[in-house]
């Protein structure tokens, strides 16, 4: 029986499936906490640690040594510690680089990228990383996360989104508006103001449709919001439902559990795609019939990434789907 990945890709490129949650820690004490509880409710969220604005000025080179080790350490169950870096203009983005993927670049699961003004800043940071993979022997190839929060950035979002090794758009929302000179009022950077303000809708509508045209995964902004769970929670479900980002930005341990939750695909939708998904197995992925309806590899793909999404995000998927597809 062959497997999905090995027949519905073929020709194509495969589409990241990543956990809902990015969780963003700047301290050693916040990575580790954020550690901690990565071990207790399993891989469903990553955790970034914050070079940029984590590191204080001066310290930049002990901050990024800091975090190799913790990528590094026994704290790291599921290589799922990532490392945000400077940006283009700063003078230690490439020692960032040096130091991550020299101590620990053979767990590194990605790099984000910060503040670019254009398609070629992006560039020059992937080819700085290719470079540093290849210096330290790094055989894998790392993939880059890329920060969409200034105009030039979104004006060229679709150049960045084709570029290879890109895996991920990551919308910056606070230094979005901040970049429009009060234009964009403050209250934009929060609910309801974020999803309704046309200019910070108009942003959010580009960049997922640039990133699912260009098969990578658009990451929504954080929430501002530390305390109300519900807000948290409607905050990701309309990120989701409205937007169509597929994965979200937290950065307090309080809003990992509701974004995840309001990420996930409907229950009812895994037991659908579970049925198709088995059937089409068991006729070597092959048209089929199901309710009425038919089935064929281009619906198998749309069931098949939702499957694998219920999957990483900790559903209780049926048994069959389990132990036909993740054993």
């Amino acid at each position: 029986m062959r497997h999905p990945k090995h027949v519905l890709f073929a020709g194509e490129k495969p589409f990241p499936i990543l956990p809902a949650v990015d969780h963003y820690a700047g301290s050693e004490k916040l990575m580790l906490k954020a550690m901690q509880l990565q071990q207790e409710l399993g891989p469903v969220f990553d955790i970034t640690c914050d070079c940029e604005d984590g590191a204080h000025a001066g310290a930049e080179r002990q901050h990024a040594e800091m975090v190799a080790r913790l990528i590094n350490s026994e704290h790291n169950r599921f290589n799922r510690v990532a490392a945000r870096i400077h940006d283009v203009t700063h003078p230690h983005w490439q020692q960032d680089l040096d130091i991550l993927v020299g101590q620990a670049g053979n767990r590194l699961p990605f790099i984000t990228l910060p503040k670019p003004c254009s398609a070629g800043d992006v560039a020059t940071q992937i080819e700085a990383l290719r470079a540093a993979e290849s210096e330290y022997g790094i055989e894998r190839r790392i993939p880059v996360h890329v920060l969409i929060e200034t105009h030039g950035a979104l004006r060229e979002v679709w150049e960045i989104a084709a570029l290879p090794g890109v895996e991920s758009l990551d919308f910056g929302l606070m230094d979005f508006v901040s970049g429009h000179h009060g234009a964009i009022p403050g209250s934009a950077m929060k609910s309801p103001g974020q999803f309704d303000h046309p200019l910070v809708a108009r942003a959010k509508c580009e960049i997922a449709a640039a990133a699912l045209a260009c098969g990578v995964v658009p990451s929504h902004n954080v929430t501002t919001e530390l305390q109300d769970i519900e807000m948290i929670r409607n905050d990701a479900r309309r990120a989701r439902h409205e937007f169509g980002y597929l994965r979200m930005w937290s950065i307090h341990p309080k809003q990992i559990v509701p974004i995840v939750e309001a990420m996930r695909p409907d229950f009812s939708e895994v037991e659908m795609a579970t049925a198709i998904l088995i059937a089409a197995r068991d006729t070597d992925w092959g048209p089929i019939q199901h309710a009425g309806k038919l089935h064929d590899r281009a619906s198998y793909r749309y069931y098949w990434e939702l499957l694998e999404r219920a999957h990483i995000t900790g559903m209780q998927i049926p048994s069959t789907a389990r132990e036909a597809f993740f054993a």
